[in-house]
Order: C-alpha cells, then sequence, then structure tokens
C-alpha cells in the first residue's frame, strides 16, 4: 500500500489516508520529505544554464512537494487534533523545517538566479502573474536574509529557529491552560442558561465523570455562559479565569512574549527595517504601520462614544451595582430581548449546526454555481469530520472540502481554514483539498455570532476552492493578510440576511428582531477588537519596557480603553500573533472588513443578494485570481473603484 505521509493517495480527490497515519511516522516522514527536497533545490542551484523563468522560478515551484504534503498533514492534525504525542513532535517538527527555509533563503546561488533573472525581468516577456511571482521570490530571498553577511546570517537563522520553538511553546501553554480549568455546577448554578446549553454542559459532565453542568473555558462557552448566568458571581469566576490565560502559573507566557518581541526587533533590524511591523506590512495592502494605525484611530474614536452610549444603557438595567466587565454580555443580551425582542436562545433553536452548514452550501451555490456533496467512505483525522466533494454548474470538480466543527480538547481554540493541497496547474490541474475547523458545543445550537464564525471560515475556503492559477505559491487564500480576510468577511453577510433565516425555519418576528439588533453592541465589539490589533501593532513598532502585558496595559489606558472592555484577545493568549501568522497584522480584519463591507454594498444597492453578474464578477476578478495581481488592483477591477470606508461605519452603526 502506498504509505499515507510520502506517497501520492489513492483515495478519491488524493485525500489523505488519515486512518493509516501514525503519529510517530513524522519526523521519519519529514526527514525523508526534507532530503527529497534538498535533492530537488540543490539541481536548481547548480543547474549550469543561464537562469531563466523555467529553469529557476517554476522549478522551484515544482520542489518539494512531497514536503508541502507531509508538512500540511501534520499542521492540520497539530492544530486540529493535537494528541500528546502529535505535540510532543511539534517543536521537533518546527524547528527543521524552519531550518530548511532558511538554508534555502541563504543559498547564494538560488539568489544569485533569481536575483539575475530580476535585473532583467523587462527582457523576460512575462505576463502579470509570472511578474509578480518573480517579485515575490526575490522579496522572499530579501526578507529571508540573503543579503546578509555571514555573522548576520547566522544570527539570522537562530533568531528564526528560536521564534519558531517559541511560538509553538505559546500556542501549546494556550491549550494547555485552557483544558487544565473547568468548572462544575449544579442545577441550582444554572439559573438563566438556555436549554440547549443546559443540556450540552450535562452531556459534557456525565462524559468527563464529574456530573452535573461543566464549563469550560472554550470561547463559545464562555461567552454564552456571560450572556446568560443569572449568577453574577459565576460569571465574574469564568471572565477571571478565561482572561487570565497564560498570565503566570504552570503555563506562563508572559516571558515568551517579551522574548518574541525581542527576536522580532532585532531579526527586523538586521534587514534594515525600523520596525517588525515596517517588515511585516512591507508587502501588505496596507504598506505601512502608519496607514493601518491611522485606519484604526479613526475608528477607535466613534466606537468609543457608541460604547460609552452602550454602557449607560447596561448601567441603567443593572441599577445601582456598577457594571463590570463580566456583566457586559449580560444586560447586553436583556437590552436585545426587550428592546429588539431578540432572544438569543430562541435563536440558537433554528441555527442548528447542520441547517446553517447547509445553508453556506446554499449559498455558495446561488453565488457561484457550487454543489457539496458528503463523501462518507472518505477517512478523517477524527470522528467528528466530515468530507465533501465540490462541483461547479457543469458538474466539473472543483476539489474536496473536510468540516471540523465540535469543541475537543485536542483543538486549539477559535476556528480557521487550512490547506493539505492548493490549487495549481503548472504541470497538470491540481484540485484544492481545504478544511475549516471551529469549536461549536455539541448540540447546543449556533449563536448568531457563532454562525458568523461557519460563513467566515467557509468563506475562506471558497477563496481555496474557487482559485484558478498556474503557480501553487499564488494559490487561493496566498494573499496579503490584509486582504485575505475580504472574502471571509464578506460571506458573513448572508447568514444575517432576512431570506436566509426565513429558509432555516426561523418566524417572520425573530427575523426582523435579528435585524433589528444587527447593529447593536457595535460599539463593545469595535473597542474589544481594536483594543487587540492597536496593542498588536504597537508592540511591534515601538521598543516597551521589561514586560510588554504591563506595556500594553498602560497604552490601552492611555487611549481610554474603559475598564468595563479588555481586548478580545489578551496579549498572554494572543495565539494569532504569537502562535500565527498575523504578527504586526491582526488590523488585516477591520482594513478587509473596509472592503468586505463597501463590496457588500453592491449587491444592497442593486436590490439583490444574489445578483449574478455581481457574484460572476467577483469570482473572476477576485476569488479566482489568487495573488497574480495586486490586491486593490484586483478589489477595483470588481468594484469599479477603490473601497469607501463609510460603508464600514454605516455597517457598524458608527458613521456620525
Amino acid at each position: 500500500m502506498p504509505d499515507p505521509l510520502l506517497d501520492e493517495s489513492e483515495l478519491p480527490f488524493g485525500a489523505p489516508a488519515f486512518d493509516r497515519i501514525a503519529p510517530d511516522a513524522f519526523l521519519p516522514a519529514l526527514t525523508i520529505a526534507l532530503a527529497e527536497a534538498k535533492a530537488e533545490v540543490e539541481a536548481i542551484a547548480t543547474d549550469p544554464a543561464t537562469p531563466d523563468f523555467a529553469n529557476t522560478i517554476e522549478a522551484m515551484e515544482r520542489a518539494g512537494g512531497t514536503l508541502a504534503r507531509v508538512r500540511r498533514i501534520f499542521w492540520t492534525l497539530s492544530s486540529a487534533h493535537a494528541t500528546p504525542p502529535i505535540r510532543a513532535s511539534e517543536a521537533d517538527v518546527s524547528a527543521m523545517l524552519t531550518r530548511h527555509g532558511i538554508a534555502i533563503s541563504h543559498d547564494p546561488r538560488l539568489f544569485a538566479r533569481v536575483d539575475a533573472l530580476w535585473m532583467r525581468r523587462d527582457t523576460l516577456d512575462l505576463d502579470e502573474a509570472q511578474m509578480r511571482l518573480l517579485e515575490k521570490s526575490r522579496r522572499g530571498f530579501v526578507d529571508g536574509g540573503a543579503l546578509l553577511g555571514p555573522d548576520d546570517k547566522a544570527r539570522f537563522a537562530a533568531i528564526a529557529e528560536r521564534l519558531s520553538l517559541l511560538g509553538t511553546r505559546f500556542g501549546q501553554n494556550v491549550l494547555s491552560a485552557t483544558n487544565a480549568w473547568t468548572l462544575r455546577l449544579d442545577a441550582e448554578d444554572c439559573a438563566g442558561l438556555p436549554d440547549a446549553m443546559l443540556a450540552a454542559t450535562a452531556r459534557r459532565g456525565e462524559a468527563t465523570g464529574q456530573g452535573g453542568h461543566v464549563i469550560t473555558l472554550d470561547r463559545g462557552d464562555v461567552e454564552s455562559f456571560l450572556a446568560f448566568a443569572d449568577r453574577r458571581d459565576l460569571r465574574e469566576t469564568v471572565w477571571r479565569a478565561f482572561v487570565a490565560r497564560g498570565d503566570g502559573g504552570a503555563y506562563d507566557n508572559r516571558p515568551i512574549i517579551d522574548e518574541m518581541l525581542a527576536l522580532r526587533r532585532e531579526k527586523a533590524a538586521l534587514l534594515g527595517y525600523a520596525s517588525y511591523a515596517d517588515y511585516a506590512l512591507a508587502d501588505s495592502m496596507a504598506k505601512t504601520p502608519d496607514a493601518a494605525e491611522a485606519l484604526l484611530m479613526r475608528v477607535w474614536a466613534p466606537a468609543l462614544r457608541q460604547a460609552a452610549v452602550e454602557q449607560a444603557e447596561l448601567q441603567a438595567l443593572a441599577g445601582d451595582e456598577p457594571v463590570a466587565a463580566w456583566d457586559w454580555r449580560y444586560y447586553a443580551e436583556r437590552i436585545r430581548r426587550e428592546r429588539y425582542a431578540l432572544d438569543g436562545s430562541a435563536v440558537r433553536r433554528f441555527l442548528t449546526l447542520d441547517a446553517v452548514r447547509d445553508t453556506a452550501f446554499a449559498v455558495a451555490g446561488r453565488l457561484y454555481g457550487l454543489d457539496f456533496a458528503a463523501v462518507p467512505a472518505l477517512p478523517g483525522w477524527h470522528h467528528d469530520v466530515r468530507a465533501w466533494s465540490v462541483a461547479d454548474r457543469s458538474g466539473t470538480s472543483r476539489g474536496l472540502l473536510y468540516t471540523d466543527f465540535h469543541v475537543r480538547t485536542e483543538k486549539h481554540g477559535g476556528a480557521w481554514m487550512g490547506a493539505l493541497r492548493v490549487q495549481e496547474a503548472l504541470d497538470t490541474p491540481v484540485l484544492p483539498i481545504v478544511y475549516i475547523v471551529a469549536n461549536f458545543a455539541p448540540g447546543a445550537g449556533l449563536s448568531i455570532d457563532e454562525a458568523r464564525t461557519l460563513f467566515h471560515e467557509f468563506g475562506h475556503a471558497l477563496h481555496a476552492l474557487l482559485s484558478d492559477v498556474i503557480y501553487p505559491s499564488q494559490s487561493g487564500t496566498s494573499v496579503a493578510r490584509d486582504f485575505v480576510e475580504f472574502p471571509s468577511k464578506f460571506m458573513e453577510h448572508w447568514i444575517v440576511a432576512p431570506e436566509m433565516l426565513a429558509g432555516l425555519g426561523m418566524p417572520d418576528l425573530l427575523c426582523e428582531a435579528v435585524e433589528r439588533a444587527d447593529r447593536y453592541g457595535q460599539g463593545f465589539a469595535t473597542v474589544e477588537f481594536l483594543a487587540s490589533a492597536i496593542l498588536d501593532l504597537s508592540l511591534h513598532r515601538h521598543p516597551g519596557g521589561k514586560d510588554a502585558v504591563d506595556d500594553g496595559a498602560a497604552l490601552l489606558t492611555e487611549l481610554g480603553l474603559p475598564d468595563t472592555i479588555v481586548p478580545r484577545h489578551g496579549l498572554t493568549h494572543f495565539t494569532h500573533v504569537f502562535d500565527g501568522g498575523y504578527a504586526s497584522r491582526y488590523y488585516a480584519y477591520l482594513w478587509s472588513e473596509v472592503l468586505d463591507a463597501d463590496a457588500f454594498a453592491a449587491f444592497t444597492e442593486r436590490g439583490d443578494l444574489f445578483a449574478s453578474d455581481l457574484a460572476a464578477k467577483l469570482l473572476t476578478e477576485v476569488l479566482a485570481r489568487g495573488d497574480t495581481r495586486d490586491p486593490m488592483a484586483a478589489y477595483v477591477a470588481f468594484r469599479g473603484r477603490a473601497p469607501d470606508e463609510l460603508a464600514l461605519l454605516e455597517a457598524r452603526g458608527l458613521a456620525a
């Protein structure tokens, strides 16, 4: 039988044989795949022929295919099914991959070939996609340290390997801190909790042998408990445990944060950048930290004003007792019920997981002509995982989608999309294999925010599935961070559209309540997001004191963050930034939301959320193009102009 890691799979779509992958097989497989990749790269470096686009850039696109397969399968498991053997391998895998990447970037022979092509790029007769690929290839070498001297290259490599290790430790600490805490409640402690949540927490109590009702630090659990639990003291207990993850104790991330920030500053300085933020944003839509910060601060002031209005409304409900951070969601839920007739627990009864997923599939069908069919025979990495074949209107296959939605202790928190294989057509057409992962409580129904999360990650998946490019490194979601969130944020609009809610069986009165209440609470939501984004950007721009957590708290106090709101992601559990690809770039969600709000306005102005010509143009000019063109050029090709920021402010109810 084929090796499930090293050989091409014989399963439909070339899907991985997850049922035959042993955790202890990764390091041996990775060693073999790395040796193969090194040989392929060496052949390019020593090619006696004059460098040209085919024997250098295209050859590098082909190199490392087996390594890419092993790497992608491993990172899928390490995030979505991080069993102890997988977690024990993470540091070694990360170090091996980091060393390999640095060796390529620091190989003077490879860089000389790429640089020679760049110097005579105007004579090569390249198309737009090829020119962009050449430019980004050279930038990758330069930002990888290709121009450094021997001593600086050695230091650069040491920094990269240390950052890789620290990032792994950070993520494992967050996962461990989350899993180490539970709160067992008796029935009398659960006043106010919806029936679906009570059933889910009771099942968890039974499964863990604790009995009663068990609350975890999964975000879905926490936010639901804070919104519905009548016991104020228990809300405080849960809130304090949630925000304290990674802050001291056995899983202390504070020293990791400080070391990572210092190493990132040193790395940027080696490359000649003024700060790590300047380095990280050089290839973004924003281009500079100043531009990103300017957007954040333009929204910060109106968001603070709106949050103050909301807090006054909450305080009127709370009476004499001052509203605290653990009270905000509770009283906001009361306002939604009393003012807008929106009952969050009633909404959950209609937003069952299967129904929301099927609605997402239906939206993709109406917008882009896609059809999703279950493929039950394909194994997943857990029995919760389901596989779906994806085809277009003509019946042509577009790829394979895995969905993995239920919370588990082996999963990292949050939700994300990933790829096991990317679309490309360099030699022969290759179909993408993508997955979306979330952490929803089984059987509890989804909140509006959780349903939005599912649609958001599905938007990322569509970006990958609808890709139509030649080169793998330009496929689908390989675009700039502050553009990649555009297609995903864009998809969120459809789950709250009255037409889609009605299709879920929601009564007219409840659909109307959702629509009325949709803008309520945007002051709070915007401020908690901005607090995280401002912290991320500032800490990566400016050298701080000895403790980044304290520096960050002081900065937010100076900016007027109220005591009743904390950053959506506290630094000690901010995995986007310290165990992900969003360092200095968490602002990207807001930047992309400017695009998404403006793009959605094109549909609302038309009065047709499924306008076929607009959907076709979005597909052709944005989703299918991947990273083959400048992202602003892609957006303008769709919209006919640059995005209008006013659409974002109006969508969030923050316009003056």
